[in-house]
């Protein structure tokens, strides 16, 4: 089951980059001061960040710098629009209705799931490796119930959340030339926290997540059993090298192992409203195995299940709130890197993600995790030194 605190390895150098699975909170303030910041590249400094933040722009124009994290569903940005009265009768309808279903059969099922869990881990003690511990080495019966399981769980959540029907369609580009050699690790664009339910349901794969999440209730034994690799996001130093050569290590794993679950990871290293594809990083391509490339997108006509510029609570909410949600997938060919690409990752990231952006008819972004955060930071109207100085997620 899906879980708080989910995280994807962002860059080759080990360093972090925030996809939890639930965001951290905290609504703000309505309020929308007006700063100057223009598009940072890459290498930009917090510095020249923070100096350019100070001149006044409009609405319009921060809605163009900012484009792949404004919200244009009827909520509007951070979800905080006026509604029509026909649109607040619907929300109080299901607010007292499909809520409170939807909450029951959500704890029910993640429940259900952990007691499989539990049932299948008695007797069988934890692969314990470079600080890791984990349930996926594990074989025979107790792996197959456990992802059959997991996956059922998984697709029953998405019909709880109302996401009733999911469009999947599989393109072949014909370049599968070594058709029977396995990916070691599936690379999707990351809209919303319901992308982690989808990607358990369908192919339960291995995530990176912070080291406290294998401590939580009933998440805990079932992120281990998924096999996640833990992280310590608060440490500065300490093992994100080694968190990086744990990722690569359990790709090329996967590529060779069919026993082993492959890995998902979200290269953009955050979510965007689903009309952008960010730069990825190339911590997803170190390993130098083949890669699935898979497109999410989230067509809706009230609420937009994109989680970009509105807080986790308020999302949740609204989210449980629409009667039928929506998801479309397309699976593309495996990618066999060149030899070149192997040997510069950045080249593989870029190439693959060329052809995301045209199979997928997205848009290509230069924007990345440290305009969103002075996105959010004008919309909240917080501190933008405190914001730019915050580690990345």
């Amino acid at each position: 089951m899906a879980s708080p605190g989910l995280t994807d390895l962002a860059g080759a150098d080990g360093s972090e980059s925030n996809s939890s699975l639930f965001p951290p909170g905290g609504e703000g303030d309505s309020a929308t001061p007006k700063y100057d910041q223009p598009l940072l590249k890459p290498d930009s400094s917090p510095t020249a960040a923070l100096a350019s933040a100070a001149v006044p722009i409009s609405s319009e124009e921060l809605d163009r710098k900012y484009a792949p994290y404004v919200r244009r569903d009827a909520y509007g940005t951070m979800g905080r629009e006026k509604l029509p009265l026909t649109e607040k009768i619907l929300l109080g309808i299901a607010a007292v209705t499909l809520v409170p279903i939807r909450v029951v059969a959500g704890v029910l099922i993640l429940v259900f799931y952990y007691l499989i869990c539990r049932i299948c881990t008695l007797f069988s003690p934890p692969s314990r490796e470079n600080g890791q511990e984990d349930y996926a080495h594990m074989t025979g019966w107790r792996r197959e119930v456990i992802v059959r399981c997991g996956r059922f769980a998984s697709r029953a959540m998405l019909f709880a959340f109302g996401f009733y029907w999911i469009k999947e369609s599989r393109r072949g580009l014909g370049n599968e030339v070594n058709e029977f050699e396995r990916p070691g690790a599936i690379v999707s664009n990351h809209i919303s926290y319901v992308d982690i339910l989808y990607h358990m349901s369908s192919a339960f794969p291995s995530f990176v997540a912070k080291r406290s999440v294998a401590s939580l209730p009933l998440v805990g034994l079932i992120s281990k059993c998924l096999g996640c690799v833990y992280v310590q996001r608060e440490s500065k130093s300490s093992d994100l090298k080694g968190v990086s050569g744990i990722v690569t290590e359990r790709i090329q794993k996967s590529h060779k192992d069919y026993l082993c679950p492959m890995m998902l990871l979200f290269p953009e290293g955050t979510t965007t409203n689903g009309d952008f594809l960010l730069p990825f990083k190339s911590g997803a391509f170190l390993a130098k195995a083949p890669v699935v490339p898979v497109i999410l997108r989230y067509p809706y006509h009230r609420f937009s299940p994109a989680w970009d510029s509105i807080s986790g609570v308020r999302h949740v909410c609204l989210l449980l709130c629409q009667f039928v949600n929506h998801l479309e997938v397309i699976h593309l060919p495996v990618y066999y890197p060149s030899e070149q690409e192997k040997e510069d990752p950045k080249l593989y990231a870029n190439n693959v993600r060329k052809l995301m952006a045209t199979e997928g008819n997205l848009m290509l972004s230069d924007v990345g995790l440290a305009e969103k955060r002075i996105y959010l930071a004008i919309l909240n109207g917080n501190s933008l030194p405190r914001v730019i100085r915050r580690k990345d997620d």
